[in-house]
């Protein structure tokens, strides 16, 4: 009897394990669903999503996504009106939204530091001379410009100590840079080093600072999760793959980067490859830390952020899924 107890005991043990495998598997002869995703910068943070569709595990996992590049100012308002269903974005993006009643909520994290190189041109020295200073930034708002605003006081400078001028993108602010209608910008590497090659100077690295910020990561809003949680999930654990695959394979990795980044430069791909594999982590959870940084940096324009949740700005429950099963930790055994 107890033998046949502990039978039971275990083909039960065995089939439980069995459904948690099976949820993790699409029917690849169903139906895919189609989704937007829009993506908001075409620096190497945003590699995890191209890997993922070049690798082609979007498909894998039974979705057929249309990728969009679009800038914070159109992606944002796109996903909280349902334009798109996915964003790849910082934390500095969603968080103002989120404060003031929006719905949306990061899935999963692929930066958590900052990391920026900021440039100068080479009469600055130090970074008090920068007082008086024009720093071009994309827009107000985006990543370059709260990046900059966090790290003023550490140098005794504030906001009304510079002038930030709005000058578009990467390239758009390496050649304001370079033709001196600006002083300084910060840029993700490695788009820092064609700056710093043409003669400007890099300051400083932000990522010596090591301040916790929430930066690229998976957005999607609440309302999209709660009626389409299967297909949230299936995203989720296609990045999870992609950033294995970013771990164990260059030559996917590069290719994926050489598409979206439109080059096929050997050095370039390599740095940015460097770049994206140095920052991504198996298990991608977003930060807590790197949220109340940015409620900080806005508490003074928003109110809402000084008793702000950082939980409440993420739903980590599909990533957790994922861990719990082994999954993760199976990719890399």
């Amino acid at each position: 009897m107890l033998r046949e107890s502990f039978g039971n005991i275990k083909t039960i043990s065995i089939l439980a394990w069995l459904i948690v495998g099976l949820s993790l598997v699409h029917d690849s002869g169903a139906a895919a669903d189609r989704v937007r995703i829009g993506y908001t910068s075409p620096t190497p943070n945003h590699a995890v999503l191209w890997v993922a569709d070049s690798g082609g595990l979007l498909k894998k996992n039974g979705l057929e996504v249309e990728i969009l590049y679009m800038p914070g100012n159109i992606s944002l308002p796109s996903l909280l009106s349902g334009e798109i269903q996915f964003a790849q974005m910082t934390g500095a993006l969603m968080s103002p939204a989120r404060l003031q009643g929006a719905d949306p909520v990061m899935l999963v994290s692929v930066q958590d530091y900052l990391d920026d190189r900021f440039v100068v041109r080479p009469n600055i020295k130090t970074p008090e001379e920068l007082k008086g200073k024009r720093i071009g930034i994309s827009r107000f708002g985006a990543a370059s410009h709260m990046r900059v605003l966090n790290l003023l006081p550490r140098f005794g400078l504030s906001e009304k100590d510079v002038t930030f001028l709005q000058i578009g993108d990467t390239p758009a602010r390496v050649v304001a840079l370079l033709g001196n209608s600006i002083d300084a910008s910060s840029f993700s590497p490695p788009d820092h080093l064609v700056a710093a090659q043409a003669g400007m100077k890099i300051l400083f690295n932000m990522r010596d600072f090591n301040i916790a910020y929430q930066g690229t990561g998976l957005v999607t809003t609440q309302k999209f999760v709660a009626r389409n949680r299967d297909i949230a999930r299936r995203f989720v654990k296609s990045y999870i793959e992609a950033i294995h695959a970013i771990q164990t394979n260059p030559a996917l990795s590069k290719s994926a980067l050489a598409k979206y980044r439109k080059t096929k430069d050997e050095k370039k791909l390599e740095e940015a490859y460097q770049t994206i594999r140095e920052i991504v982590r198996p298990k991608p959870y977003p930060s807590p830390e790197g949220f109340k940084t940015i409620f900080k940096d806005v508490s003074d324009r928003i109110p809402a952020a000084k008793t702000a949740n950082p939980k409440e700005f993420m739903d980590t429950s599909l990533l957790e899924e994922l861990d719990r099963s082994g999954y993760i930790d199976g990719l890399y055994r």
